[in-house]
């Protein structure tokens, strides 16, 4: 179960953050969402994996499978359109919580930036609010709303077979 709240914001945060992480991903469908990733922690090694992820705004259900690299190669060979590329950068918060933010295919014209913040429980997710300084970076929620997930951004922005 993956359990996040998801806001819309203007470029990198103040501060250094805690990690940098390059991705790139596609959807093989987007309703329920069927996602491909590459992945890699700057300095780390290099993962990949099958994603699915069921409907829903603040929980749904999310299943994440490794993938062999052979594998991978193959599979992105499906997709109908260009990777999308990512870099996101990883932000302590108090509580043990961590500020995900990422900046979407910034090379395109519809690159953009969002946040995102992953909680242990729905209760925990609905009582938090942002603490001083990020309440103001962290204006603009999305989360639950129709078209601000990464599958709807795929299926605006890549074309369809």
């Amino acid at each position: 179960m993956e359990i996040e709240r998801r806001w819309l914001v203007d470029g990198w945060p103040e501060g250094a953050p805690a990690q940098v992480w390059h991705m790139e991903q596609g959807y093989f469908a987007v309703r329920p969402a069927v996602r491909i990733r590459r992945e890699a922690r700057v300095g780390g090694p290099v993962q990949y994996v099958l994603c699915f992820k069921g409907r829903g705004g603040l929980a749904r259900e999310e299943i994440e499978l490794p993938v062999p690299e052979g594998d991978y190669t193959r599979l992105i060979t499906l997709l109908s359109g260009p990777m999308i590329q990512k870099e996101q950068r990883r932000y302590p918060l108090p509580g043990g919580l961590t500020l995900e933010v990422s900046s979407v295919d910034p090379a395109l014209d519809s690159g953009f930036f969002y946040a995102e913040v992953e909680f242990p429980d729905e209760d925990a997710a609905r009582a938090w609010a942002p603490p001083e300084p990020w309440a103001a970076y962290l204006s603009r929620e999305t989360t639950g709303q129709p078209g601000e997930s990464m599958a709807a951004y795929w299926a605006r922005t890549r074309p369809r077979p």
